[in-house]
């Protein structure tokens, strides 16, 4: 039995997910993977680091048939040049994430993670809400989304992440069974969620280890 954790991090737009996971990835010692799944993904597959910021997180058609009639990509590349650039990305990324998860313990973000090591018995995944309100505050302090724009940009970040994920996973994003703890960010705030996410992940390092 492997003796590292991995934590996957999913969130709602607005709800602090990505800053709990730098500091919950702080507060363990272990390395936080976001933004930077994108260098990798650029530095190993020769294309460039705006291709993947621009396609990061959206999907395209044709993936799930391509796979159908050769389900051997999704462990590889095989074949990758023949898809459309999104699916590209994701398949990179998806190599990727699997070889953070053989090499250590890590915090990583978004990007179906928690679907793609869904094999791994040392995966703990999270995932992070919070009220609309909470949410507006959130973006319109920390990223200047005007307000009269904020439920609007969330809702279409909310809608790109769940199609994104539906399309990858063919399951529904958000839904409670697919992640080992649920927390509302807005009602604990970060820094308890951070530390409510650290004594899971105790328990659970506890609990493999028996």
């Amino acid at each position: 039995m492997t003796n590292h954790i991995i934590i996957t991090i999913s969130r709602q737009y607005g709800s602090g997910g990505r800053l709990i996971g730098e500091k919950l990835a702080e507060a363990l010692g272990i390395p936080y993977y976001d933004k930077e799944l994108i260098t990798m993904a650029a530095e190993q597959s020769g294309f460039s680091r705006e291709i993947f910021e621009r396609m990061d997180e959206k999907a395209s058609s044709s993936l799930l048939y391509t796979l159908s009639i050769n389900p051997g990509m999704a462990g590889g590349l095989t074949g990758v040049a023949d898809l459309p650039l999104n699916d590209k990305v994701f398949l990179i990324q998806n190599n990727i994430i699997k070889q953070l998860a053989d090499k250590g313990s890590c915090v990583i973000v978004g990007r179906c993670a928690d679907y793609i090591l869904k094999e791994y018995p040392n995966c703990i995944n999270i995932f992070i809400c919070s009220d609309m309100a909470d949410r507006i505050r959130r973006i319109t302090s920390v990223y200047g989304v005007s307000l009269s724009n904020a439920e609007r940009e969330i809702q279409r970040y909310d809608k790109r992440r769940a199609n994104y994920y539906s399309f990858y996973t063919h399951t529904k994003w958000g839904i409670a069974t697919n992640y080992d703890l649920c927390l509302n960010s807005g009602i604990i705030g970060i820094d308890a969620s951070v530390q409510v996410i650290k004594a899971y992940v105790e328990g659970r390092k506890a609990f493999l280890a028996k």
